[in-house]
């Protein structure tokens, strides 16, 4: 009988008991997990599967499919005594097979990795001893006081603090005036093409920018039967 595995999967884009249903019947399609329990206050998935049928890409894809997104964190390292591509190629390959490890680029001429990584799942101390293990240096490991989970999250919530903005920015006077036309407010000029064309110039920046994360997250949560 295999062992199974636990992990925890920081997800974002949750705001209702809907969606973390969503999210867990989208873990528990993967063959090989055998629980999958989400918590909407922490953000996380905690999930325990057999590793030899279940790989956490494929939880990610799900998961993503439904709608929502990950908390990764991205490290930028310097690598020393490395003497060719074929060096890079090696590294690059031995910290792409870190499970937590999305996205590994090792470049031999700026001497540098840049690695796209789930903070709950690998460590940054995990991604120097792989280098480590594999014969080369890190010299450094950019931000590796922070707490790169919480910096992904902030990072969330200041696109949409910024869409926020926007949206108010051409909502706030296009509510002005046709609310204001609909009471007779502004005589008989509001009535006249040209505010209509107004009005439809202020409501597509908020329909198709603004609102164009909502669109996706249901066109995704319809594919997938979780609307």
């Amino acid at each position: 009988m295999s062992k199974t595995k636990q992990i925890s999967i920081p997800v974002t884009g949750m705001t209702c008991a809907n969606c973390v249903a969503a999210v867990e019947r989208n873990i528990k399609k993967v063959d090989g997990v055998q629980v999958a329990n989400v918590n909407l206050t922490t953000e996380r998935a905690a999930v325990e599967y057999d590793p030899s049928r279940a790989n956490l890409t494929e939880m990610i894809s799900r998961i993503e499919r439904a709608g929502y997104g990950i908390a990764t964190g991205e490290a930028d390292l310097v690598i020393q005594r490395m003497s060719d591509d074929n060096d890079a190629r090696r590294l690059e390959k031995a910290l792409a097979e870190l499970e937590g490890v999305l996205e590994a680029t090792v470049t031999f001429a700026s001497e540098r990795a840049r690695v796209r990584y789930v903070p709950t799942v690998v460590s940054q101390a995990e991604l120097r001893k792989a280098v480590t293990e594999a014969g080369f240096e890190a010299i450094e490991l950019g931000g590796a006081a922070e707490d790169i989970e919480a910096k992904a999250r902030q990072a969330e919530i200041a696109l949409q603090k910024r869409l926020l903005v926007i949206g108010l920015i051409f909502t706030l006077p296009l509510f002005i005036l046709a609310m204001g036309r609909d009471i007779g407010l502004w005589g008989m000029w509001a009535h006249a093409p040209w505010v209509n064309w107004l009005m439809f110039v202020l409501a597509t920046p908020v329909q198709f920018y603004v609102g164009w994360q909502y669109y996706v997250g249901g066109y995704k949560a319809v594919r997938n039967g979780s609307a």
